[in-house]
């Protein structure tokens, strides 16, 4: 990590999730330098509220001519007009469309002057130095996802004139009051303040406080603005960011929501909203274990090396398909110098099929499916009975799993935010995290040799399991000696059985002649 005070910031080189690796000032030394935008959505936010917001926001012990604030309107009726404020405050527009607050954060993310985020709700109010706990850690990494908790508290009766008059913090202001703490106060203890080798730290994130630099967050898309009602648009965000390897960091203790914690209405809607959630997010909590269906992102991309026969290829592309971890598409890759014949006769098997595609051997998997948690390589004459489930298993709590065959392929599974993190530090996964490697064997991992796997794959392509249709296909695809001596010795047998009967005396006349 970078130390030099006029230095960039940089990617983030820590194993998994510990950002207590990355090299930061303490709080007490940290000397602010890069300029900050605070984004607010609002629709018809109250006077008194979005009062006592900014005015948590005048008390920053960051400079003020160091950060802007940015209030972004979605359709309040009548428009939005901001409290006096000391502050640099930009107020912008937005036609209402449903629940906009996902295409809110994007508008002020787009008229945001400065290259780091801190994104609040309109109804929060936060510590004196809420701003500075997240702005030091921007310093240095480019991509952090920085993520507040925030304590619902009641506090209607406070005044913005209060909180600007405060002697001491907003927490010592706030005694007495009954509080609700974080939602995901839990959460942080079971994963050790995000630092577990854990694939859910994304759930942690909720849109009311976090902080993103703003090249990062539009790297991995920005919020998502098809999600026009309320709910789950903040953990969708966070999912992509966690899986392009973000470093999560939380910042605790420095905002309250300006009401209690009221679960009951906002509960229904979220659980509603999880089912479109699941489509964009392939992890176990969001969706079902029972096969059937099909999402929008896989949880596992197969990249098939298609560098054998036809007939093979098909065989270990059905045998991916039928395996027990189902949520899965497949790629199979061929050279770009393939036969145009080769092609086209695996893009007549599969072409109709979504979960599968035929693509080059240049084409990058991750690029193409960069949400999917597991990326997967499998040469194609692998023999084994539900690879993918085996793979996963194996891989563990490893960033890598990899093993070599005995022709030197390699069969491979690999996290994908491993693969994004360790693009951007350009460096290599073991960097990152713990890379191990297994016995092929130990996983009944084998390379398909014989006939019997061609034999099958070619009666699938023929479409039936007539023996004649199966006979005409093997004889069209015939080559070498080894299948002339099969069709030779089909013969052979053919004929024995013609002639077999006539030679024969039915069980019955030795009867009748005892």
């Amino acid at each position: 990590m970078a130390t030099d005070a006029n230095a960039a910031p940089t990617p983030a080189a820590v194993r998994y999730n510990d950002w207590r690796g990355v090299d930061v000032p303490a709080a007490e030394a940290f000397r602010p330098r890069l300029p900050v935008s605070v984004i607010i959505p609002c629709y018809q936010t109250p006077e008194a509220t979005l009062a006592r917001t900014l005015a948590g926001l005048e008390g920053q012990t960051y400079p003020p001519d160091l950060f802007e604030v940015v209030l972004v309107d979605d359709g309040s009726e009548p428009p939005l007009r901001p409290p006096a404020s000391s502050l640099d405050v930009k107020v912008v527009a937005q036609e209402r469309r449903g629940v906009g607050i996902a295409r809110a954060r994007n508008t002020g993310a787009r008229a945001a002057a400065h290259d780091v985020l801190l994104f609040l709700d309109s109804d929060m109010l936060v510590e004196a130095d809420w701003l500075a706990a997240h702005a030091r850690w921007h310093d240095a990494v480019s991509d952090a996802l920085t993520v507040g908790f925030r304590a619902h508290v009641a506090m209607d009766d406070l005044t913005a004139h209060a909180i600007r008059n405060r002697a001491g913090s907003v927490r010592s202001l706030l005694a007495g009051r009954p509080m609700d703490p974080p939602r995901m106060a839990a959460h942080l203890i079971r994963t050790h303040d995000l630092t577990a080798r854990a694939d859910d730290l994304f759930r942690v994130v909720e849109g009311a406080d976090f902080g993103i630099a703003k090249p990062f967050y539009w790297a991995i898309g920005g919020s998502d603005e098809s999600y026009t009602r309320w709910g789950m648009e903040d953990i969708e965000l966070a999912w992509r960011a966690f899986v392009h390897g973000g470093l999560f960091i939380p910042v605790t203790d420095r905002s309250w929501h300006q009401s209690r914690d009221v679960r009951g209405a906002k509960e229904c809607s979220n659980r509603k909203a999880r089912g479109k959630a699941a489509h964009h997010i392939p992890h176990p909590e969001f969706r079902s274990p029972t096969p059937g269906r099909a999402y929008a992102v896989p949880q596992h991309v197969v990249t098939l090396d298609a560098d054998c026969s036809p007939a093979q290829v098909i065989n270990a592309a059905a045998n991916v398909l039928a395996d027990r971890s189902h949520d899965l598409v497949v790629r199979i890759a061929l050279s770009d110098d393939a036969a145009a014949e080769r092609r086209a006769w695996l893009q007549d098997v599969f072409g109709p099929d979504p979960r599968v595609c035929v693509v080059s051997t240049a084409s990058d998997a991750l690029a193409a499916h960069p949400t999917a948690p597991y990326h997967i390589t499998l040469p194609a004459n692998v023999a084994a009975k539900h690879p993918v489930s085996r793979l996963r298993a194996a891989l563990g709590g490893c960033v890598r799993a990899t093993a070599v065959l005995a022709d030197g392929g390699q069969v491979s599974i690999t996290r994908a935010w491993a693969l994004h993190r360790a693009r951007r530090i350009k460096g290599n996964v073991s960097d990152v995290g713990e890379a191990r490697t297994f016995a092929p064997a130990a996983l009944g991992l084998r390379i398909a040799h014989g006939r019997h796997a061609q034999r099958r794959a070619l009666r699938e392509a023929a479409g039936t399991s007539s023996r004649a249709r199966f006979l005409a296909l093997r004889w069209r695809n015939a080559h070498g000696w080894r299948e002339a001596w099969w069709w030779l010795r089909w013969v052979l047998w053919w004929c024995a059985r013609q002639l077999r009967p006539a030679a024969r005396v039915p069980r019955t006349a030795h009867r009748e002649r005892d």
